[in-house]
């Protein structure tokens, strides 16, 4: 009777806790700014949306005008409160003048969400060093950037949360994705220490590690020219609703991890199983890679280009392939009509 008895205060509570929990964050993002690199589409797009819908001020950067434009026109439908704003994460002084430019606008900076990343499919022997070390400046360094621009203005209001999007890729290794997996490493080393160190300023660092997520991003990645069928492989991989998660629902599951001030947070089911699996069964883990890798088709190409133009290649080939069968039935319909 006791045992039981025991087991229903501690059942009670969790459920108190998790209730008043709720309660407390219902309101967490209304009105604070929140800052998002590589905003304009993608995971980070869902992000700034759900958080206008939560009543945060928005501010997001990107590379392209065009692509900062397109997303503005969508964003402001939500709330006249996003500020767009032209960067690239490598360069210190467009970060500097970034974040100055979100405090002169706003005041602060409350959140800051690095989102800004790269993708590079190919076997390790086709990219050149210069590719390596572009993925380490997009996915590392653009993660240091902005961090350490903005600590100080964080530490002088003795507050500040961080949110470092990370990968599955940082905590296991994938064949054919070595620079973004090395990078994201590093992304991961550099966002669990500072988590730590930056504790003592009320400053919270949360690393998150989704694993893939229905985002479109395949066609932004970078293939091998003429590595049709691993484009093919990847795009399937990418879409799978099994083997993937929704932006939207990676974007709340963010938020949420955001909202409890989490030190570490893996997204989806699948990463969690393969994180798991790799941190018990190391060994297991990299022969079954091996296996995979075996059969991930590859080129000699070393040129490379975006999934995009693949994808353009893909549908010309479907269209003309398309335009030959309905030749042939016009030929095959006029021939049974003279034949009638």
């Amino acid at each position: 009777m006791k045992l039981t008895s025991i087991f229903a205060t501690l059942g009670l509570g969790l459920i108190v806790s998790k209730f008043s929990k709720n309660l407390f964050n219902r309101d967490y993002f209304k009105n604070k700014v929140v800052l998002i690199t590589g905003g304009s589409r993608g995971l980070g797009f869902v992000l700034a949306k759900q958080l206008l819908q939560e009543g945060a001020n928005v501010a997001i950067c990107a590379r392209d005008t065009d692509e900062l434009e397109s997303a503005k026109s969508k964003l402001d439908k939500l709330g006249d409160n996003v500020l767009t704003l032209v960067c690239d994460v490598t360069k210190e002084d467009q970060v500097k003048h970034m974040i100055d430019d979100v405090i002169e606008t706003y005041g602060h900076v409350d959140i800051l969400i690095n989102n800004a990343g790269i993708i590079q499919v190919g076997p390790m022997e086709a990219f050149s060093k210069a590719d390596y070390e572009k993925a380490m400046d997009v996915m590392y360094w653009g993660i240091a950037n902005t961090t350490f621009e903005v600590i100080s203005h964080m530490k002088n209001r003795n507050k500040g949360q961080i949110v470092n999007i990370t990968s599955v890729g940082g905590k296991v290794s994938m064949p054919h994705l070595l620079p973004y997996d090395a990078s994201k490493f590093a992304a991961v080393g550099f966002s669990e220490g500072s988590a730590a160190e930056l504790r003592k300023d009320n400053i919270y660092v949360t690393t998150i590690a989704p694993g893939l997520m229905r985002t479109g991003s395949y066609v932004n990645a970078v293939f091998q020219k003429g590595n049709q069928k691993e484009f093919r492989l990847f795009s399937l991989l990418a879409n799978m609703p099994l083997a993937t998660l929704s932006a939207e629902t990676a974007a709340r599951k963010i938020l949420a991890a955001t909202r409890e001030r989490k030190a570490f947070k893996v997204i989806g089911p699948q990463a969690r199983f393969l994180i798991e699996m790799h941190h018990f069964f190391p060994n297991l883990t990299t022969r079954i890679l091996g296996l995979i890798s075996k059969q991930i088709p590859r080129t000699s190409e070393h040129e490379t280009v975006k999934g995009m133009d693949l994808e353009q290649r893909n549908i010309g080939r479907n269209a003309h392939g398309i335009d030959r069968l309905a030749q042939r039935a016009k030929e095959k319909y006029q021939g049974m009509g003279q034949r009638g």
